[in-house]
Parts: structure tokens; C-alpha cells; sequence
């Protein structure tokens, strides 16, 4: 008997039942020319932030990639294996996707371990040394005075997004289609508990709401 997880094999028979019959003709054009998707999110692992159900996204139109505090690290081209590092690649030099979105989110589990400074779950210290990038050498984090746990929590939850907007651009490839204008990058907070969306307002460098920018068009 194979012990697969019995959830998974219900949630596939609801979705063979009632959503792939309305979509099969779409999975089927997918598999024949391949994906062509014009949006790149990264995300985090956080299995309360999935892009597809945010963004209400159908097969083939977004390329997702998910770590760990939705970091995006420096162009590091060395004998190492980089797996952000090689989905940029595939992403924008072939599905040269037109968009990617950087997805953070409240409560974040990474960044609450970056901020508590957690001791090391194993002897590979894994979640430590991802996080240990989030920052330039002899950059200091701290909370500020006056504020709270939380706020100082959600300012480096969307300060990891500024960081892996910034970090995008020490890559060649991605840095040269936006600046021939092919390519554009955003960033995005998700807040799990209302279910909100702000999104980024790079001029401003603030989050904005993504129903009053909606409202305002």
C-alpha cells in the first residue's frame, strides 16, 4: 500500500472533476507550445502565501519560485549550485518573462528568525546562513526606538523586499532587459490575515494598497 498523503489524492480527484474539465483544453495547448508566461513572483515556502491563489493565476501564466523569506541572493557566478540564482536565469533569458514580482508577507517565519536570532535548527545551520544574506557586511538591524515587536517585525518583512529588488539587479541579464525596458520589477506584501495586498510604489518607497491604486485607475 503506498502511503501517499490522503489529502492530496482527495484534493487531485475534486481538481480532475471539477476544475480540469473547464481547463484541459488549456493543459493540453500548454503541453504541445510549452509555457509563455509574462510574470516571474518569488516568493516565500510560507504555505499560507501561495501566488497562484493570490493572484487567481490559471495553468501556464505565472513562473513561481519560493525559499525561504522570498530572498533573491547576488549575482554569485561560482562552482556552486544556486537555485534562485538558475530559475532567474531560465526566467528571463527563456520564457524572458516581462515582469517579476517579489511576494513578501506578514509573519514570515524567516524574518522572525532573523530578528530573534534563533539558535540553529541543525548542525548545517540551513535557515541561518540564508538569512545571514538578507544583510550587506557591517549592516546593523535593530529595533528601533519606540517600536513595537510587531512593527519592527513587518519593517524588515518589507525591507527583505527591497533587498531582493536590489540584489536582482547585480544580475547582467536581468539588469539589461530592464534597462532596454523588456523588463520590469515590483515588489508585493501580502497581509495573511485580511488576506490584503499592498504593492509597491517605487518612487514613494512605500506599500500602497492594491485596492486604492485599483479604485484610483
Amino acid at each position: 500500500m503506498i502511503a501517499f498523503p490522503k489529502s492530496l489524492i482527495e484534493g487531485y480527484r475534486t481538481f480532475s472533476s471539477e476544475r480540469l474539465p473547464t481547463e484541459q483544453s488549456r493543459y493540453r495547448e500548454l503541453s504541445v507550445r510549452g509555457q509563455s508566461p509574462e510574470v516571474m513572483v518569488i516568493g516565500c515556502c510560507d504555505s499560507r502565501v501561495s501566488p497562484e491563489a493570490i493572484f487567481d493565476a490559471g495553468p501556464g501564466e505565472l513562473f513561481v519560485v519560493r525559499n525561504i523569506a522570498n530572498l533573491v541572493p547576488v549575482y554569485q557566478p561560482d562552482s556552486a549550485a544556486h537555485g534562485v540564482s538558475a530559475a532567474l536565469e531560465y526566467g528571463v533569458s527563456v520564457l524572458k518573462v516581462k515582469h517579476i514580482v517579489i511576494l513578501g508577507h506578514a509573519q514570515c517565519g524567516g524574518i522572525r528568525a532573523f530578528v530573534d536570532k534563533i539558535e540553529p535548527l541543525s548542525e548545517g545551520d540551513f535557515i541561518g546562513k540564508w538569512m545571514a544574506m538578507f544583510i550587506k557586511p557591517g549592516e546593523v538591524v535593530e529595533q528601533r526606538s519606540h517600536e513595537t515587536m510587531q512593527d519592527f517585525v513587518t519593517r524588515i518583512e518589507k525591507a527583505a523586499v527591497f533587498r531582493s529588488l536590489e540584489n536582482l539587479m547585480t544580475f547582467p541579464f536581468v539588469r539589461a532587459r530592464v534597462e532596454s525596458g523588456e523588463l520590469q520589477l515590483h515588489g508585493a506584501y501580502f497581509g495573511v490575515a485580511e488576506g490584503t495586498l499592498f504593492v509597491l510604489d517605487k518612487k514613494a518607497k512605500e506599500f500602497k494598497s492594491a485596492r486604492a491604486i485599483e479604485a484610483s485607475e
